[in-house]
């Protein structure tokens, strides 16, 4: 049995297992298996070594570890290194890669939304520092501006050393008028949790887009509050799918068709 996990902490809101083991038998991997295992921060090399040793085939990274994970590991893909992020790995030649395919996701929902000519003139407001965010930056590309605000300023000025272009905003500080508003942060993953952030200067902008890369819930009340502000809203999901399908290729070499089905089993 080749054995396959998504680790993180929390974990039981992720739906990758249903998705990668849908694929696995669409596409007749028949003794491939996908799970999902909370582990903490001190596990982590344990976790990468049964990935060397052959008891694991492949592992997907979330939240908190995605750079974490970095130290333990015998090398990093281009996009990984250059975003310091890493949510998928591979064992190739007795090594274990770090392979970041959140930053292929984002510039694929992106794409979908905008093409890229136009979004080169969008401003694009930022929220979070954490271990995705310098991956969705990096998916964004081009753009007029990209706002980033973050709870500790650390993080923000350790992100600015890689993406020099992003300008600071001060947490607390109401955000200047934006095209794309992205939540990059977990705040949302329990369903009482508000950012206190004033977004009252966006009433009734039907232009602004709110973009939360939570999938699960659908709907986080970041995304209830801009539906009432009369705000365009836009989940995760998408994005998840496509970095999803990423790792899988990487995985199998198999391009896994994103189709109704696989949208139902995030429905559900």
């Amino acid at each position: 049995m080749s054995k396959f996990l998504v680790i993180g902490n929390p974990i039981e809101h992720s739906l990758s297992p249903p998705i990668h083991n849908y694929w696995f038998k669409k596409y007749n991997f028949v003794n491939h298996s996908y799970e999902k295992k909370k582990v903490n921060e001190e596990d982590l090399e344990k976790i990468v070594d049964a990935l060397r040793k052959n008891e694991l085939k492949g592992i997907n990274v979330t939240v908190p570890f995605k750079q974490k994970i970095i130290p333990y590991l015998d090398g990093l893909d281009y996009k990984a290194k250059k975003t310091q992020s890493v949510n998928t790995l591979l064992k190739k030649d007795n090594k274990v890669f770090g392979y970041n395919t959140d930053s292929v996701g984002f510039c694929a929902t992106l794409s979908k939304k905008y093409n890229h000519e136009t979004a080169g003139n969008y401003k694009f407001f930022v929220i979070g520092a954490g271990g995705v965010t310098s991956s969705i930056i990096d998916g964004i590309g081009k753009a007029n501006k990209i706002y980033v605000t973050n709870r500790t300023t650390g993080r923000a000025e350790e992100l600015k050393k890689k993406f020099p272009q992003i300008e600071i905003i001060n947490w607390g500080t109401k955000p200047p008028i934006c095209d794309v508003i992205i939540n990059t942060t977990s705040v949302g993953l329990t369903k009482d949790e508000n950012l206190k952030i004033d977004f009252t200067n966006y009433l009734n902008n039907k232009h602004a887009l709110f973009y939360d890369l939570i999938y699960n819930p659908k709907e986080t009340n970041f995304l209830k509050n801009a539906k009432l502000r009369g705000n365009k809203i836009m989940n995760g999901q998408m994005m998840f799918l496509y970095q999803a399908q990423a790792s899988f290729q990487l995985w199998t070499d198999v391009n896994p068709e994103i189709n109704d089905e696989i949208i139902k089993i995030l429905d559900l």
